[in-house]
Order: structure tokens, then sequence, then C-alpha cells
């Protein structure tokens, strides 16, 4: 497998262009955030004037595309990284469910008459058939999703904490290269490199737990990936992590010449 393959031309790009992609994935992160909230503190008369707000705004965002076909992917895209964030924080945090999700994800579908949901139905099947499908917005989101939980991780306390959010972190990793097994490394790749930008970014220096937690990741990749796949995503991390270092020092220098 080599680094340079070309990535297969996305074929939902026409409907949502890698901006609106990574658009979708951002605004995907600030619901669930939002709704996370109301799992954690949960207050039922607000919740529910909360989540209506949420859902009306996630219908409006998607109503927005220029045709049937673009809102179908659009809310697709939104149900999808909806979807995925969850499924992430269940596992990490063992949790059973997040109710306020499950209310917002139901509200949106039963807003759709049966054409509609047709259509929504074709492009979410596409999103998680197609690899290439959408991929600026599978990166994002993964991106995001990735980088939470390690940022949740080095906050933990002890080692027991730690090990706890890195096994499920993990899993989540080995079962995106199991389900896009052709492109699933380059969103590893970007994800492990988000990381370690994370770690040398550290204003004070990473703490230890984000340290050891970073090298049990590692190792589990390591252990549990093919030689080749995981020395692929080690050197496209790598190229990304060499070029982030290299702005951040041109940008060092030009404020010590200012």
């Amino acid at each position: 497998m080599s680094t340079a393959a070309p990535i297969p031309v996305d074929s939902l790009a026409d409907l949502a262009d890698a901006d609106l992609q990574r658009l979708a994935a951002r605004m995907a992160q600030d619901v669930f955030a939002g709704i996370f909230r109301l799992a954690v503190e949960p207050d039922g008369e607000r919740d529910a004037v909360v989540l209506g707000e949420v859902a009306e705004r996630c219908f409006n965002w998607s109503r927005a595309g220029g045709d049937e076909a673009a809102r179908a992917l659009r809310l697709a895209l939104l149900v999808s990284g909806l979807d995925q964030w969850g499924l992430a924080y269940t596992q990490a945090f063992q949790l059973a469910a997040i109710p306020p999700l499950s209310a917002l994800l139901g509200s949106l579908r039963n807003r759709l008459d049966a054409a509609a949901d047709a259509r929504f139905q074709q492009y979410f099947a596409t999103l998680n058939d197609c690899e290439a499908a959408a991929i600026d917005f599978k990166i994002e989101l993964r991106r995001a999703i990735h980088l939470a939980l390690w940022h949740a991780m080095a906050a933990c306390e002890t080692t027991a904490q730690v090990e706890a959010i890195v096994r499920p972190l993990g899993s989540l990793m080995l079962g995106l290269n199991e389900q896009m097994p052709e492109l699933g490394w380059r969103l590893l790749a970007d994800a492990l490199a988000s990381i370690q930008m994370a770690l040398l970014a550290a204003p004070n220096g990473a703490s230890a737990q984000a340290q050891e937690g970073t090298q049990q990741l590692f190792a589990s990749l390591r252990h549990a990936l093919p030689a080749e796949r995981y020395q692929a995503i080690l050197a496209h991390s790598g190229q990304a992590v060499l070029a982030w270092q290299q702005v951040q020092r041109a940008q060092t220098g030009q404020e010590g010449r200012a």
C-alpha cells in the first residue's frame, strides 16, 4: 500500500463540496457537545425547549440545500456525524445510551415525509457503504472525535482512568480501519498527527497522563495493525507533523523579528 495512492473521486462532491462537508462535521460536533451537556445535567422542562431549538436549527440548515437531493445529503451528514459522536462517547464512557441524542435524531427523522425519508436513507447508506463519499466530512469528523477523547484522556488523574479511555479510543480507530479498508488509514494518520500536534503545543508541556496514554495508544495500534499499514500511517502523520512544525517555527521567527 502506498501513501501516494490517489483518493477516489468523491461521488457526493457535486452536492456538498469540501467546505460544506467540513462545516457539517463541525456542526455535528457543536450540536453533540450541547446535547451531551443535557445528558450530564438533565432538566426535563429546559431540555425539551433546548432540544426543540436544536432540532429546528439542524432541520433549517439541512433545508438550505439547493434541491431535494442536497437537502437529504445535508441531513444525512448531520445524522451520521451525531451518530458517530454518540457511539464514541457511549463506548468511551461506558454509557448505556444518551437519551437527548436519541430524542434529537428521532425528531429530525419524524419531520420527513415518505419521499424525503427515502432520499435521506439513500444518502445515509452511501456514506456508510462508499469510503470516498464525503471524504472531507469523514476526515474532519473523525479528527474531532479522536482528539476530543484524547483530551479527555489527557485530563485523567490516574493510570486506570487513562487506560479506561485509551482502550475504547484504540477500538474506535481499529474499527475505522476495518470499516474503511482502503482509506481508513488516511483518517487514522490525520488523527494521530493531530494528537502529536496537541502534545507538542501544550503550553506547559504535556502531562504525564497525556504522554503515557499516547504511548499506550500508539503501541496498541502497532500491535493490532498489519506492519505495512501501521508504517504508512506513521509516515503520513509524520509528514503532517513536520509541516506543522515548520509553520510554527516560521511564525515564531516572524514574531521575533517584529
